[in-house]
């Protein structure tokens, strides 16, 4: 019982200090004048992966790469099949207004990339810098594209960018700073410990643990905005939050990860989870092709298949 207290706690210890970051490191560079454009296009998308990322980190340091690669895989597979299914059982999610085409094609770009580079056995520093480079891409083109029609409108309500407060003190921006950068290794490092050890305990396989608990778990900001978004009648900042997750999720954090070490990709990946995520992807082609609506009934399926999922992989 204790091991599963402290990987809540550590769980818990990651999200708070990936909030407070968020917040310390958006006021900083709105107060020295960087644009809250920029500030929303990789200051709070970074921030708000920081804790799949130390995880992953944590995981290789840790010498658990099923961890590592299966935090990423099922944080994906999650955040479309359950960040996107809840809320439309819930209240539905009007995904014939939005706009999502262009992203949505990048992020089966990624995919596949992401896919392609997998059934070499091992993402190694090459692959990592392949991946962020297809980042740095990505980042360069909706900068473009933000600037060609929001930049104005953008920079001159900074209260908009996630985390920002104009009138926060100096003190309290260095104290969230501080709980971030402190936090994030802290609780990192107390998850993975103990979810190795509920691992070991349970004979299940690190791999299923990262696909499940941890991705789950790291999934849970992206379901509460996802939430909120539909609630408000959001659809489109719901569908963009996952799909600009995603992406960061494939190229980002595994390419960081390839950079501090090695990420051997065991066979069950290979065979099933990388399949899985791509056809969770693929599901979501009705919706941002067809401009469908994200229904009750579609929000019913698309979270039982979670379901069926984690039931597989727990068998």
């Amino acid at each position: 019982m204790m091991v599963w207290l402290l990987a809540g706690l550590g769980l818990v210890i990651l999200l708070l200090a990936g909030d407070a970051l968020v917040k310390g490191a958006a006021n900083l560079a709105l107060r020295i004048g960087v644009p809250a454009l920029i500030v929303g296009l990789t200051i709070v998308a970074f921030g708000t992966s920081a804790p799949e990322l130390l995880i992953s980190v944590q995981a290789i340091l840790a010498d658990a790469p099923g961890i590592a690669l299966g935090n990423v895989v099922g944080s994906n597979t999650a955040n479309i099949l359950l960040v996107l299914g809840i809320p439309a059982l819930m209240a539905g999610l009007q995904t014939s207004e939005c706009e999502t085409r262009k992203s949505y094609f990048l992020m089966l770009g990624a995919s596949v990339l992401f896919i392609g580079l997998a059934f070499t056995g091992t993402f190694t520093w090459w692959s990592g810098l392949i991946l962020l480079a297809a980042l740095a891409l990505i980042l360069g083109d909706n900068f473009r594209d933000a600037r060609a029609h929001r930049y104005a409108a953008i920079a001159a309500e900074p209260e908009e960018v996630e985390g920002a407060d104009p009138d926060m003190p100096r003190w309290k921006i260095g104290l969230f700073l501080a709980l971030g950068l402190v936090g994030l290794p802290l609780g990192a490092d107390i998850l993975i410990d103990n979810a190795t050890v509920i691992a070991r305990t349970y004979g299940v396989s690190e791999t299923v643990i990262g696909l499940t608990l941890i991705a789950l778990g790291t999934s849970l900001p992206e379901l509460a905005t996802t939430v909120m978004a539909a609630l408000r009648r959001q659809a489109d900042v719901a569908l963009g939050n996952v799909i600009g997750s995603n992406m960061f999720n494939l190229l980002a954090i595994v390419g960081i990860t390839a950079l501090v070490g090695d990420v051997p990709v065991a066979p069950e990946f290979l065979r099933f989870d990388l399949w899985v995520m791509l056809a969770a992807s693929l599901a979501l082609a009705p919706f941002v092709l067809f401009r469908m609506n994200l229904t009750r009934p579609w929000g019913v399926a698309l979270t039982a298949a979670y379901v069926a999922y984690v039931l597989s992989l727990l068998h």
